[in-house]
């Protein structure tokens, strides 16, 4: 064992001396740079001037955000999944809903939808598998940054063509998939961030990063879709859907400079404390939106008289449209004591939720029992893709902690499922051994990644694993 000599002056020359075939950006561990001192919270600007570091330095809430794009994105997969049979019925040509009445109506509320831009049949078939194909790489977090345009996209297509098929859940995901646009959501759980984990690995050694192809491929292609679409008018009639597709758009050709000729610059610096400062505001709405959406809904209750008197939960329990299992509705119905605390149960947890948030032992009891609130009304009123989005929006405040303790399990549960399959061994180090995958178990250790080959997709983590007051 090498035991290092203490610094001194001759030491000094030798720092200087480094090898002439050394890297020139050598990715290995490095000793960290002293920090400038930050006053304390009691000195003047100490609280201000953390806050305004944490908000710029890193994308605080990267498990939440990364829960929230998978919530949204496999609720919307599997509503599309579940209504293949019938998409001709819902949004397409055989729509009661007709394609010249939509078209009235997109050019009254200046909506946007791309299948008001022909009402080809095979046109529509073409948008909902892209929206479907969209909705899978979002979930996986494959090229998340353009599949999350294009999911929204796809979104406000679908709905927008016929706009009274939807209910309060489809009103959650239309919010929810223009907010994942604006957010770093891919820095843990995603394929994402594993080539990020092993670009970083590759840098560690000493090897440059593999040359991304597919990311500035994807930006090319749709490029002159954008330029065509905004030309022809078909973005619809508001001023900040264009205004968001060209700002991502030229974001994107932006970042793919900077990492490919100053990856190690003040202009990446500068990108990436404008993202974070997108995502970490957009995330502030989003939880923001949730309260809005559980306060506007308990105050309203309070106000009608079935949920004053406890009984508003026992009419849609003996309505024959939400009641896919009649006997348990039948049972449950029957119990006045519990129809009544139920209702009351609801109004209390909904309305008591928003003035809960800083206190996290408080937030996270009420949280839980929101969460089983949906999990029953997808289970006895028969609505699963409510409650799969209104649980995907509520994971925004669930616990770091939780969140990678769950992570966690899943990863030993995965391991555990591949390990027993056919030509798999678990001996490690023979053929078909189901170690470890490639880069950190955790790819929030990956940490930053310097891209001087031009990638544009892959998540930068700077911190942020420990979420803050709201989340953690």
């Amino acid at each position: 064992m090498t035991i290092p000599s203490p610094a001194g002056p001759q030491n000094e020359g030798s720092k200087n001396a480094a090898p002439q075939n050394a890297a020139p950006h050598s990715e290995g561990p490095r000793p960290a740079a002293p920090r400038p001192a930050v006053p304390r919270s009691g000195g003047p600007g100490g609280g201000p001037a953390r806050a305004l570091q944490r908000v710029t330095a890193s994308a605080l809430g990267p498990y939440q955000s990364a829960v929230v794009r998978i919530g949204f994105a496999a609720t919307y997969l599997f509503f599309l999944l579940r209504e293949l049979p019938n998409r001709h019925e819902l949004y397409g040509p055989d729509s009661p809903w007709h394609w010249d009445l939509a078209r009235q109506l997109t050019n009254g509320n200046e909506a946007f939808s791309v299948l008001m831009w022909t009402d080809s049949t095979v046109w529509f078939e073409a948008v909902y598998a892209l929206t479907l194909l969209s909705a899978a790489a979002l979930l996986l977090g494959w090229r998340t940054r353009t599949m999350s345009v294009l999911f929204m996209v796809g979104v406000l297509s679908v709905q927008n063509r016929s706009i009274f098929m939807g209910d309060g859940g489809d009103n959650v995901v239309h919010l929810m998939a223009i907010y994942l646009v604006l957010t770093r959501c891919a820095q843990v759980w995603s394929l994402d961030a594993r080539r990020a984990a092993r670009d970083a690995q590759r840098a560690a050694a000493g090897l440059p990063p593999l040359r991304d192809i597919v990311g500035p491929a994807l930006w090319v292609l749709l490029g002159p879709v954008l330029v065509a679409a905004t030309l022809m008018g078909g973005l619809g009639g508001t001023w900040w859907l264009p205004a968001l597709l060209w700002t991502i758009w030229l974001s994107v050709a932006a970042w793919w400079a900077v990492n490919r000729y100053l990856p190690h610059g003040e202009p990446r610096t500068l990108l990436d404390v404008l993202a974070n400062l997108t995502h970490n505001a957009t995330l502030a709405v989003i939880m923001a939106e949730v309260c809005l959406i559980y306060a506007t809904a308990g105050w309203y209750k309070i106000q009608g008289s079935r949920w004053q008197d406890g009984t508003a939960l026992y009419y849609p329990l003996n309505l024959d449209y939400f009641t896919p299992w009649p006997a348990l509705s039948d049972i449950l119905g029957a119990s006045g004591l519990m129809v009544m605390v139920l209702t009351y149960g609801t109004v209390i947890v909904q309305v008591a939720f928003p003035f809960t948030l800083f206190n996290r032992r408080v937030k996270n009891v009420l949280l839980v029992a929101m969460i089983c609130e949906h999990a029953g009304i997808a289970l006895l009123l028969g609505l699963p893709f409510f409650s799969m989005a209104m649980i995907a929006a509520d994971a925004v405040f669930l616990p770091t902690a939780f969140l990678v303790w769950l992570g966690a399990r899943a990863t030993i549960g995965g391991r555990r499922l591949l390990s027993g399959l056919p030509g798999r061994s678990r001996t490690p180090g023979k053929p078909g051994a189901s170690g470890p995958a490639h880069g950190p178990a955790d790819p929030s250790e990956a940490g930053s990644v310097k891209d001087g080959r031009g990638g544009t997709e892959e998540p930068r983590l700077q911190g942020g694993g420990g979420g803050h007051t709201l989340v953690g």
